[in-house]
């Protein structure tokens, strides 16, 4: 009986015990699947569990009847509520983050991510000025811009830059210029306004989104609000006092369950602005842009959309280029499917194709050489392509991304001159007419196949591995004789290209993150560097000749990067860091370099005599790092900084790498409260002494400081005000980035220097949701 009574107390006393110790699952509300890798703080003793990968973690209420905790996964919106011992159900449910498009490349969950990756705001919100293309970059650590006015902006990246750069359009619509002096970059045939962010993958580190060497750049466009059906829209206009420049805006979205139209339209008049000295810079243009999204949910995940986007810029003057824009028309057209949540192990798919049209016209009937010889040159551009990709859960730990993609480049044009003068300035009667090829009828096709997968050993470190592999076939199907005599053998040329990823990431504490990556990257010669002859497409003055037997180059790139946040419960709120160090080996660099057995084309006794020709390099790196850090403090204060430094090396020169930015440094202060907020933003930026001495960077570029104050109001929900003083103290500088004046023999700007920046600038903007 003893023995009864003693088993039946050891039973209790278990089940008591076990009574006490509960058992919680994290689910998603959308799909009812565990969240795996959730963080769960306790609030009372500031302690953490994670949830394992059935989303579960465990509780015990053996010395305390209630907890309360706040329950955070990325991709999910943070939940806090209190747990009781007599909870009866077991389920914590969590919702997603607003997501409207298919997925595009940040995702926010650690078995999802890209390693290496950075993001922007959105930066549709907070504007306190009318928007250029150059507001994209100008604010995300480790970018510059390369200027030749202020419409042809290119952006650079750990002193990478054009074709180096894998930019696209909403995770994979790409639009290539037609100009070989890129008055037309990517970034012209966009509307800034658009723009909700910019995702940002630092190296090759993904194999998913097409050949990629020096990073991934995706301008994610402002969303369709799913969640506001019916008629809404956004009006907003911007004025600028240096050049007298206005923004016009309208945005207008009709939306239902099945079914969303958005529309938008956007007017651009910029005037010639003044430097710093007080200078007029040749720079206006006007542009009109209007795209048309249309979109039909077969089911919450299951979507088709359609985007139509077209631009017209006009009369663009390029202060840096020996000549200006006549016109710069663009078309896009892309079709994106997407299913998602799919059963068994293909969970999802994702298909796009797209097709952009570039027709752009420039001359020199601005400038004043029009007199001597007149230039017209008509040149388009075709891109085509499309990606397809499958993502499998091959288990709860493995997943696996498989995929396809294509990108198509067509080129041609010609310059049609008109010589009117003798080298002495004597007139020719009649004129003597030319017409010389610029692209030769060429074409650059990339088909690439790429696997990648992410192995997660447990709810804190992920492994990330890829593998890609491109064809390339390029051809100049209408070459010029003299061209064809430097290479008799021009017929079409294949390359095989091979690229590979892996990286580790591993959260440390859940609000720290430790990752290391590995990336080759492998870059084809683009169209300029294969084909052009005899043109001047660089900084300098000289002839440049394209090379069509140039190696791939490639980007062998090592990166460290941690950061992390900590909460406070003092005046300062919150800190949060994140710095990153990387080193680039290089291979097959590709440079133009001075050719002394070939001589000058047009205006052949003219200096420099010998003209440049594209070249691999056998060695060259590049190292460096960038690192931030922000305090909130008294619940509406922020302050901010950010520093990025690179240092590049052409070994066989013994000179820098041409177009390496010099040391860059940012600080904020700003002030947040309901509906007012203000901002100071100092710029310090250092000299720059590091040349590339045979791209024609022969002078070190001061070092420059700027401050900008800027302010917004909400007067109303729907209205805001904003305004701002840029380069507050009227400094006359030039980034080390800009080119230099070109053909402006007419205004007073020597070719010798760079292309300076505005000076003082007061703006205005207001934005009005209906």
């Amino acid at each position: 009986m003893k023995f009864i009574i003693n088993a039946i107390f050891i039973m209790a006393s278990s089940f008591m015990l076990n009574a006490q110790i509960k058992t919680y699952q994290v689910v998603n509300q959308q799909n009812q699947e565990p969240i795996q890798q959730a963080f769960i703080h306790f609030l009372a003793n500031d302690k953490y569990q994670t949830a394992n990968a059935k989303g579960e973690f465990n509780v015990d209420f053996a010395n305390q009847k209630t907890f309360l905790v706040k329950i955070t996964s990325l991709g999910f919106t943070t939940k806090t509520l209190r747990l009781n011992q007599s909870d009866q159900s077991g389920q914590i449910f969590l919702n997603e983050a607003v997501e409207e498009l298919p997925e595009v490349l940040i995702s926010g969950n650690l078995f999802k991510d890209p390693v290496m990756h950075l993001t922007t705001p959105d930066l549709t919100k907070k504007v306190t000025q009318p928007k250029n293309v150059a507001d994209l970059f100008r604010d995300i650590n480790g970018f510059a811009l390369i200027k030749r006015g202020n419409y042809a902006i290119d952006p650079s990246f750990r002193a990478t830059q054009y074709e180096q750069l894998n930019i696209q359009y909403d995770n994979g619509t790409k639009v290539m210029h037609a100009c070989p002096n890129r008055m037309d970059p990517i970034t012209t045939h966009v509307i800034p306004e658009d723009i909700a962010k910019v995702e940002v993958i630092r190296g090759p580190y993904s194999m998913r989104y097409g050949a990629t060497f020096g990073g991934i750049i995706n301008l994610v466009s402002k969303r369709p609000e799913m969640s506001n059906y019916g008629f809404s829209g956004n009006l907003s206009s911007g004025y600028e006092t240096n050049g007298g420049n206005l923004v016009n805006m309208l945005r207008l979205q009709y939306a239902q369950e099945k079914f969303d139209l958005v529309g938008m339209y956007a007017y651009r008049d910029f005037g010639n602005y003044e430097d710093g000295s007080g200078r007029t810079i040749p720079s206006s243009f006007r542009s009109i842009d209007y795209s048309l999204r249309i979109g039909y949910n077969f089911s919450m995940n299951e979507r088709l959309q359609l985007h139509w986007r077209q631009s017209f810029g006009r009369d663009v003057l390029h202060a840096s280029l020996p000549m200006d824009s006549d016109f710069d028309d663009s078309s896009m057209l892309s079709l994106d499917y997407s299913k998602k949540r799919m059963k068994g192990s293909l969970k999802s798919i994702q298909a796009k194709a797209y097709f952009s049209y570039v027709d752009h016209l420039m001359s020199n009937q601005r400038r004043s050489n029009f007199q001597a010889a007149e230039a017209f040159s008509p040149v388009e551009a075709i891109t085509a392509g499309g990606r397809l990709e499958l993502t499998w859960r091959l288990t709860d730990y493995w997943q696996l991304y498989t995929g396809t993609d294509a990108l198509l480049i067509r080129r041609d044009g010609v310059r049609n001159r008109l010589v009117k003068t003798t080298m002495a300035g004597a007139p020719l009667d009649p004129p003597l007419a030319f017409t010389d090829k610029i692209w030769q009828d060429a074409y650059v096709d990339t088909y690439g196949l790429f696997a990648e997968t992410r192995y997660q050993f447990n709810e804190t470190t992920s492994l990330n591995a890829g593998l890609r592999y491109d064809l390339v076939s390029a051809e100049t199907q209408d070459p010029e004789e003299d061209f064809q005599a430097y290479y008799p053998n021009l017929d079409q040329r294949l390359e095989h290209n091979l690229s590979t990823t892996i990286s580790l990431q591993k959260i440390i504490h859940p609000n720290h993150q430790l990752e290391f990556a590995f990336g080759r990257g492998v870059r084809s010669a683009n169209m300029a560097e294969r084909f052009i002859n005899h043109f001047q497409v660089g900084q300098d003055n000289f002839e440049y000749i394209g090379n069509p037997n140039l190696k791939a180059e490639i980007n062998n790139q090592f990166e460290i990067a941690y950061s992390g946040k900590k909460k406070y419960q003092t005046s300062i709120n919150q800190l949060n860091w994140g710095a990153s160090v990387y080193y680039s080996y290089f291979q097959n660099y590709i440079v133009a370099l001075i050719d002394e057995t070939k001589t000058r084309k047009f205006m052949p006794n003219q200096e420099p005599l010998n003209p440049k020709v594209f070249q691999n390099l056998d060695k060259a790196y590049k190292t460096g790092f960038e690192a931030n850090l922000a305090i909130q403090f008294f619940t509406n204060f922020t302050f901010s900084t950010q520093i990025a430094y690179v240092y590049t090396k052409n070994q066989d020169l013994n000179e820098a790498l041409p177009l390496t930015p010099p040391l860059r440094s940012n600080f904020s202060l700003r002030y947040n409260h309901h509906k007012f907020w203000a901002a100071i933003d100092y710029r310090l930026v250092s000299s720059q002494s590091d040349l590339a001495t045979s791209f024609g960077e022969n002078q070190t570029t001061p070092a420059y400081q700027l401050l900008d104050l800027r302010l917004g109001y909400e007067i109303l929900p729907q209205l805001n005000l904003g305004a701002a003083v840029l380069n507050l103290f009227d400094t006359f500088y030039f980034d080390h980035l800009n080119f230099a004046f070109r053909n402006q023999a007419n205004t007073g700007l020597s070719g010798m220097e760079r292309l300076t920046d505005p000076g003082r600038n007061f703006t205005f903007f207001v934005n009005y949701n209906f």
